[in-house]
């Protein structure tokens, strides 16, 4: 255990990291380099995870899981990308971080009950289909649709780049259901072998293991059951899981980049020039110390965010610092490292090589190096000024007493039939307000100290915001992805909102 890990990891972590890596090394190692020629991990590999139940760590217990603490998903995310292979990493990875994330947190109980246990169990693996050919990063640009037909959805477009999309048995889509804008969209759960689906297998330079499809979706049929959470709701979705992804390649890309720095070490001591070994040369070791010292500091910074998601705390800003900082590090550890093994660096039987060709799509694929920057950016800079002397001058008439006074004549009473629900609104200068609603009743009270009350989530945020959304001003989605308002639990705040009429004077 290293001086970092033993901060953050128990002697029952360790002991899963070590059966973990013995299977790895058993019934993955010597087979990659088949699989970078199949294009595919084969299906039994995904049976031998299931059986060993690494696909329902954190999945609950009644449909398979072990319901297990968020440090062995980082575990199991640093093992697998050590086995030198970023396509086996990606497709392995996807199936429990990226298209089963979807069903845990928005499948409803009985979409949760029919792919769950088959998904944990290894039998089904799943996609992500988000990427189309025109919109990558920019999720509100898609333009596949889902049209309802009676009580089916019918889609029609096309996705690209998904890891998983020719092999998958089940396929997480989004799609636009309205027409207005990221509201628009819904993500829908299709079957694999649905009619009207085609698959292309895309050649890559890099991550050759994986599946990585093009998907054409032409008058495909799906029933409406197959909605996962709300209609118009998937944008919300769609960044809420994106912390975890860019958490998920932030870590792969670190773990990867000690492998390199291991196995370089491992050739520099064997190598000799000039009558001495090659780690003995000054300006070789001084490379190492210096790509040695960033990657713990990345690393650091890393577990820091890890234990923030862990607590269920609001991370989008550090998982993105953590993913652009992580993967532009891999990318100059695999070109300083391959330096390191002159020609046979190039030769495709050193495995350096295939190191430098995968750790590349790090800083393109999950949001470019540039999207993390520009989230950044947003949250860093326009969060202090961003439509605040506009919002006190539309809404200084109206305050915090104002819209909680009005939450009993806004409330949708049958939407909020046989709901209970406790809120607390975290404001400046520790301003806290209780909205209770229990059985179409709701209540409002000032907290003095919120450590002695129970709440189903926590919103914080600062008023100016708060009456800006509520009153119109300000779109709810861009205050969420700008960090504007930060929640503990992005499905009850959704379902919170969902009950109230906007605020009018």
């Amino acid at each position: 255990m290293t001086n970092l890990e033993q901060y953050y990891l128990t002697e029952e972590h360790n002991l899963f990291r070590k059966t973990l890596r013995d299977f790895l090394d058993k019934e993955v190692v010597p087979f990659v380099d088949q699989w970078e020629i199949d294009q595919q991990v084969p299906k039994e590999i995904f049976l031998k995870f299931g059986e060993m139940g690494f696909f329902g760590l954190t999945q609950e217990e009644k449909y398979g899981g072990s319901n297990l603490d968020f440090w062995y998903d980082v575990i199991f995310i640093e093992e697998v990308s050590k086995s030198n292979s970023g396509g086996f990493g990606a497709s392995i990875s996807a199936h429990p971080y990226l298209s089963m994330s979807h069903l845990k947190h928005e499948a409803s109980d009985a979409l949760k009950a029919n792919y769950l246990p088959k998904a944990i169990s290894g039998e089904w693996h799943g996609a992500l289909a988000i990427t189309e050919p025109h919109a990558g990063s920019d999720v509100a640009g898609i333009k596949t649709t889902a049209v309802k037909d009676g009580d089916e959805y019918v889609i029609n477009g096309s996705k690209c780049f998904i890891t998983n999309g020719v092999s998958a048995d089940y396929i997480v889509v989004a799609c636009k259901t309205s027409s207005t804008g990221s509201s628009g969209i819904s993500m829908i759960l299709v079957d694999g072998n649905s009619i009207g689906l085609s698959k292309n297998n895309l050649k890559k330079l890099g991550w050759k293991a994986s599946d990585t499809a093009e998907l054409a979706f032409d008058n495909v049929r799906v029933p409406i059951t197959n909605l996962l959470g709300e209609e118009n709701k998937g944008f919300y979705y769609i960044m809420q899981r994106f912390e975890l992804e860019r958490l998920t390649l932030a870590l792969g890309a670190i773990a990867s980049s000690e492998w390199a720095m291991e196995y370089t070490l491992q050739y520099m001591n064997e190598r000799k020039a000039f009558g001495r070994t090659i780690n003995k040369f000054q300006v070789l070791r001084h490379r190492i110390a210096q790509l040695t010292a960033e990657l713990e500091n990345v690393k650091t910074f890393t577990y820091h965010v890890c234990k923030m998601h862990a607590d269920k705390n609001y991370c989008v800003k550090e998982a993105s610092m953590a993913k652009l900082l992580a993967t532009e590090l891999s990318d100059k550890v695999a070109y300083q490292c391959l330096q390191m093994f002159g020609g046979y660096g190039y030769m495709e039987e050193y495995k350096m090589a295939r190191f430098f060709r995968d750790s590349r799509l790090g800083t393109i694929g999950g949001g470019s190096s540039e999207i993390m920057l520009e989230i950044i950016s947003k949250m860093v800079i326009d969060d202090v000024s961003y439509g605040q002397q506009e919002s006190r001058a539309k809404n200084q008439d109206i305050s915090i007493d104002d819209l909680f006074s009005s939450l009993p004549l806004r409330l949708k009473k049958e939407k909020a039939n046989g709901v209970e629900l406790k809120v607390l609104f975290e404001f400046e200068n520790d301003l806290n307000y209780l909205i209770e609603i229990k059985n179409q009743e709701i209540k409002s009270s000032v907290i003095e100290n919120k450590n002695l009350i129970t709440y189903d989530f926590l919103l914080t945020t600062n008023t100016q915001t708060y009456i800006a959304v509520e009153t119109g001003k300000l779109n709810p989605q861009e205050a969420f992805m700008n960090g504007k308002i930060q929640v503990s639990d992005l499905g009850k705040m959704m379902q919170f909102g969902s009950l109230f009429k906007k605020y009018s004077n």
